[in-house]
């Protein structure tokens, strides 16, 4: 599929300047010393811990590019997003906020939804422009976007004034350049947006796929598409543009691009090359799509000489959609030895791969068994920058770069981490602990939500060291930690902050 590509006028704003960096010590970032690093943040959708064959050695997907990603630095087997869906990991990676902290308390958007992230918010992007940064923002948007309509109303199907600019997007919140499209691959309106204007308006109209999601091709809804639009073409799309912006990229200039694959989420439809390549049919196959996607990128910025300067984080945006009927249908957990799926509160939910690379800076072949979350990118990229977070920003962001530059580190980097269900469960996870504040799942797995027995337990609390399947609820038999660990959620929730400030 030929995919246009761009001249250097088409991307804005790519003044840059030049610094390195050299750790000074733990949690204290780096310091001006030469050339600051490029960063390619690269996000799968809905890719499950079990998929990549250096997580699971069972794993029925080939994942060379992730495999070799790994072999060349550093691979995280205890990281998490701050939600199990899409939207609210979204909004935490780019802020460093947990987003029930925002006027969203659990679910994701829609593709006409307002946006989410406050203009005024400091967000990873706007903080590296602010430091001279060229940065570039590709893939799934679903963070909301502020569409005309016709009638000056709610923006929904229907209303919508496609010619007309949609300025609070990403060019709003730091990104240079941008190339999207406003939500999930299975959500309308399908169609591209390129620096804050549709590329082709929606004036065709799908009826959606009749298709189970869990069946070939996978499903979407119903609603205005442009006329060329592609599903089988959106992640080549994504990939294309990815490189091309890393192509127009020059060695004494840094940048950061923000990649938001739109797969292996719903709708499964891997290009035809694909097809076969996996023992997972449909899913499998867009998996090993998503894993070469992931490996061209990577070879774009190696092809560019830029390799040596750039840290190259790949993880995913909450665990895999993968029920126990597939796992038997299959013989495959898309979501390794952890219990759930995404929307869940347990670990199969937000534990998700998390791989870095930055060559003579993180050491090849190595892993880390730290806590970290997804949140902690922007605090990690203020430290890249040899400074600290401004007051306010990143409340839940902690600064995880030490684990990244020295495997062996023990001392935990975050005092406790919250997790955030689909249905807007929480939990608290602090060492080998792990408290959630109710019974059932919270999610997609059945049962959702669990009524509690007069004398029975009210939550689950789980050690994650001796139970890492989440099989044997000590509740009733550790009171003590129940207390600790519900004061210090409640502290986090009352404070605004998780993080020392």
């Amino acid at each position: 599929m030929a995919v246009k590509t761009h001249t250097r006028r088409d991307f804005l704003g790519m003044a840059g300047f030049a610094a390195a960096a050299s750790l000074l010590g733990r949690g204290r970032g780096l310091a001006q010393a030469g050339r600051r690093p490029n960063v390619v943040f690269i996000l799968a959708d809905d890719l499950g811990y079990g998929d990549p064959g250096c997580y699971c050695g069972q794993s029925k997907v080939p994942t060379p590019a992730m495999d070799r990603l790994a072999s060349q630095g550093i691979r995280f087997t205890d990281a998490h997003t701050p939600s199990a869906v899409c939207t609210p990991t979204r909004y935490g990676i780019l802020t460093g906020r947990y987003c029930w902290r925002s006027s969203m308390k659990k679910g994701v958007l829609n593709g006409y939804s307002k946006p989410l992230i406050e203009i005024d918010r400091l967000t990873v992007a706007s903080l590296f422009q602010r430091h001279g940064y060229a940065t570039g923002c590709v893939g799934k948007w679903h963070l909301g976007l502020d569409w005309a309509t016709k009638a000056g109303g709610e923006a929904k199907a229907g209303t919508v004034e496609w010619n007309e600019p949609v300025p609070h997007g990403p060019q709003s919140l730091g990104f240079d350049y941008s190339y999207i499209i406003p939500a999930s691959l299975d959500m309308d309106p399908y169609c591209w947006l390129q620096n804050g204007r549709t590329v082709e308006a929606a004036t065709s109209y799908t009826p959606g796929s009749k298709r189970r999601w869990d069946g070939g091709g996978g499903f979407w809804r119903a609603g205005p598409m442009a006329p060329s639009f592609d599903f089988y073409g959106v992640l080549p799309t994504v990939t294309a543009k990815s490189i091309d912006f890393v192509k127009h990229q020059t060695a004494d200039k840094p940048f950061f691009l923000y990649v938001a694959l739109t797969a292996p989420h719903t709708p499964w439809m891997p290009m035809q090359e694909f097809r076969g390549k996996s023992q997972v049919d449909w899913y499998g196959d867009f998996v090993a799509q998503v894993d070469d996607a992931i490996g061209r990128i990577v070879r774009a910025i190696d092809d560019a000489g830029l390799g040596g300067e750039t840290l190259v984080i790949a993880t995913s945006d909450n665990g895999s959609h993968w029920p126990v009927a597939q796992i038997e249908k299959f013989d495959y957990r898309a979501n390794g030895p952890w219990r759930g799926q995404k929307s869940d509160i347990h670990e199969a939910g937000h534990r998700v791969p998390f791989i870095c690379r930055w060559p003579g800076r993180i050491k090849p072949g190595t892993r880390s068994d730290q806590t970290v979350c997804l949140t902690d990118l922007l605090a990690t990229s203020s430290a890249l920058l040899g400074e600290s977070l401004p007051a306010g920003a990143g409340p839940d962001s902690y600064n995880i770069l030490p684990a990244m530059l020295d495997p062996e580190l023990k001392a935990p980097i975050r005092e406790a981490t919250v997790h955030h269900s689909g249905n807007g469960l929480f939990a608290i996870r602090q060492g080998d602990w792990k408290l959630i504040e109710s019974l059932g799942s919270g999610g997609f797995t059945s049962p959702q939500e669990v009524k509690p027995e007069p004398d029975g337990p009210k939550g689950q609390l789980y050690n994650l060291h001796d139970d890492p399947g989440e099989q044997k609820n000590l509740w009733l038999d550790r009171p003590e930690i129940v207390e600790r660990l519900s004061g210090l959620l409640e502290r986090y929730r009352k404070q605004g902050c998780s993080r020392p400030v």
